[in-house]
């Protein structure tokens, strides 16, 4: 096992920065993940660990050694790719075997770490069969199990989900979980699905146009984004933003949109009071903001009237896409909501757990 340090990591295509002074450690058994949109240089950051891309410029550390001009096949790491990448001529046991075959491993080492592998994985019943036979599941599993063979000191996995169906996703989430607090093998993942990174990493790393933008627990960064681009990313549905003024009155601070004015805790108003009669962005999420007949005892409150434009059930919730003058905003309410498309909505902000961002820079201030 060992720490990976990324040191002002920086990659370059010709004109295109793919990766920019990312410096970033990530501590021995930690399951890491970066996340972002497609662009943001995670995979690129990614394949510069594995050895797989040669940097532009910093280090790379694996465990204490730099291994900037170490090949791939001596960083002691394994990597598992989107798309499986089986032999597709091999069965099984030869898929999860031939790197080990190709170090020259005793045969019997090689059957010892293959059938742990594969008891691990629930794949012993399928060793003889080829990848063409497996489903997309299976392959995936034969593929991490092609990774944990090698009993490396770090595990690289590149998007491993993206190819398998909704159901098989949790499911195999979830295995991938456990595996890890099995193993504790220091493990970085690289994702776009933000769902992945909130329940799988210990702690994830944000990245937008190759640059960090916040690393940080998964509630922390959800709870407490540094940025706007932090803020919208994390959590499903996006927050909400709106422009925005802060007006003093009677010694509180409220925040006035096109259509509403809504008073800020005074925990929050000490905070940014010497930004009064200053613009300001809002941002709140979707499920802080609760149907008035259904809501909670809610200690920061704000009461609106809002028109609702659609509703689209989701099961357990309703999303209601609401209009507050120019602002369009989405609520993420209880399937018990009276709220029907083109009819008016009295609903309650949780002031409590809203957002305000710096409008020029779209840092934090609250």
């Amino acid at each position: 096992m060992a720490r990976v340090w990324l040191k002002n990591l920086t990659k370059h295509f010709r004109n295109v920065v793919a990766v920019e002074d990312l410096t970033l450690e990530i501590q021995d058994k930690e399951f890491l993940v970066l996340v972002g949109p497609s662009g943001c240089g995670k995979t690129t950051a990614l394949r510069c660990i594995a050895g797989l891309e040669e940097t532009t410029g910093g280090e790379i550390y694996i465990g204490e050694r730099l291994v900037n001009d170490v090949s791939p096949k001596d960083r002691d790491i394994a990597m598992v790719f989107q798309n499986y990448a089986l032999y597709p001529h091999m069965n099984v046991y030869d898929n999860m075997a031939f790197g080990l075959k190709l170090r020259k491993f005793p045969r019997s080492e090689i059957q010892r770490r293959v059938r742990e592998a594969a008891e691990m994985l629930g794949l012993q019943g399928l060793l003889n069969r080829k990848p063409k036979e497996l489903s997309g599941g299976q392959r995936q599993r034969v593929a991490l199990g092609r990774a944990i063979v090698r009993e490396p000191k770090v595990f690289l996995m590149d998007e491993p989900l993206s190819n398998l169906d909704a159901k098989l996703r949790v499911q195999t989430r979830a295995e991938l979980i456990k595996l890890h607090r099995r193993l504790g093998i220091t493990t970085i993942y690289v994702t776009h699905d933000q769902t992945e990174a909130m329940t799988m990493g210990d702690r994830i790393a944000v990245l937008n146009d190759g640059r960090m933008q916040q690393v940080d627990r998964p509630l922390e960064l959800f709870n407490r984004p540094v940025n706007m681009f932090v803020a919208g990313f994390i959590g499903s549905p996006a927050m909400n933003f709106m422009q925005a003024t802060l007006e003093p009155e009677d010694g509180r601070l409220y925040v006035r949109t096109d259509a509403l004015r809504l008073v800020l805790p005074e925990s929050y108003a000490e905070r940014v009071r010497e930004r009064a009669e200053k613009p300001v962005v809002f941002g709140i999420r979707p499920d802080d903001i609760y149907d008035r007949s259904l809501a909670p005892t809610v200690t920061d409150g704000a009461d609106a009237q809002l028109a609702v434009d659609v509703t689209e059930p989701m099961g357990s919730t309703v999303y209601v896409y609401l209009t507050a003058g120019r602002d369009a905003l989405i609520a993420d309410v209880d399937a018990e909501t009276k709220a029907k498309d083109g009819e008016p909505l009295e609903v309650v902000f949780d002031m409590g757990k809203s957002h305000l961002f710096d409008p020029e820079t779209e840092v934090a201030l609250t």
